[in-house]
């Protein structure tokens, strides 16, 4: 359902909204510190809670509808946010980046990462504008990423970025060892490429990626430019902090990808009910509306949404648990006066 606010809304909005961002990136850019998990989680709560008031505001602004839609869409691009942590811990391990400068690195990330959901944002846009049967193809992609999501390790994804540190190395001067957060070093009066360059690449390989994924998932809950644009903005407010609250937990929450695979495969159904719906195409049932497919309402999405990332992040703790429990105790040290021989 299309949805419109009063544009001086709008316009408050984006302003408020990249005031935050920016303020959030300069501090942290003058403090590089390894965040406490107190301070990560005053920080990610802040950001929620920033979220949840927006919705609210949107309710009073312009309805139900809106509000519903924007909190379908900020959970839908928040869980993929959190998939994206997954990839930047593996990043930040596999290229040993000092605990210290991993904020900076992670500033970096969101930028990006902010830079290239608008490029998509504003291309879906206009597509979804001139060419409706687009659905067919954004439903279809969304169901074909949800199956790579759920049979796909992380670890599978790396390969193009190899290929492209492994070009880059053979071309490009690069020191092993990192100096601070800098892209470029001096070595013997020679100017070189510090592997921070690598990380940033592989970063941004990877914010490419999700844009890719996350863009025709929220268009699958709204065609509001103005509400993808804003949901995905408190998707990634708080992402820095949250990297450093869950720590090495992300690792461990094993279902969180199912849940995930299972909201895109969602969406993407519901994007193939909707383009059925508003069908034009000549060639499917003769150019007109199919009548039967259903159109899933926001709220039902909602629900949908909320369900799936909580049985997913349930039964990861609760595995969690399990793991802890079955973990094998540390050996008994025997004492020499308990040996048999002691004597």
């Amino acid at each position: 359902m299309d949805v419109e606010l009063p544009l001086a809304f709008e316009i408050t909005s984006y302003a408020v909204l990249i005031a935050i961002i920016i303020a959030d990136l300069v501090l942290a850019y003058r403090r590089p510190h390894i965040p406490t998990t107190k301070e990560s989680a005053l920080w990610v709560s802040f950001y929620v809670a920033l979220a949840l008031v927006f919705a609210v505001i949107m309710f009073f602004v312009g309805g139900a509808e809106p509000a519903g839609q924007f909190l379908a869409g900020w959970l839908t691009e928040y869980s993929l946010s959190i998939d994206n942590l997954f990839v930047f811990v593996i990043i930040m391990a596999r290229f040993s980046v000092p605990r210290k400068y991993q904020q900076e690195v992670l500033m970096v990330g969101i930028i990006l990462a902010l830079i290239f959901r608008g490029i998509f944002i504003m291309l879906g846009a206009v597509v979804i504008e001139q060419f409706s049967a687009v659905f067919y193809l954004f439903g279809l992609f969304l169901v074909y990423t949800a199956f790579n999501q759920a049979f796909t390790n992380h670890d599978d994804e790396e390969e193009t970025e190899n290929k492209i540190i492994g070009f880059l190395r053979k071309r490009i001067s690069i020191t092993d060892d990192y100096d601070g957060a800098k892209i470029r070093t001096v070595v013997d009066g020679k100017k070189i490429f510090t592997p921070i360059l690598i990380v940033f690449i592989a970063i941004g390989t990877t914010d490419i990626v999700f844009a890719l994924d996350s863009i025709p998932a929220i268009f699958g809950i709204t065609q509001s430019p103005f509400i993808v644009f804003a949901a995905n903005i408190f998707a990634l407010m708080g992402l820095r902090q949250l990297y450093f609250l869950l720590g090495d937990l992300i690792d461990r929450l094993v279902y969180l990808k199912y849940g995930i695979a299972f909201i895109l495969a969602f969406i993407g159904v519901k994007l193939f009910f909707h383009a059925l719906h508003e069908n034009e195409l000549p060639f499917i049932n003769g150019g007109e509306h199919v009548t039967w497919a259903p159109e899933i309402d926001t709220w039902t999405s909602l629900i949908v949404i909320v369900s799936a990332m909580a049985v997913a992040t349930i039964a990861s703790l609760l595995k969690i648990r399990s793991d802890e429990r079955k973990a094998p105790q540390d050996e008994k040290v025997v004492e020499p006066s308990d040996r048999p021989d002691a004597h």
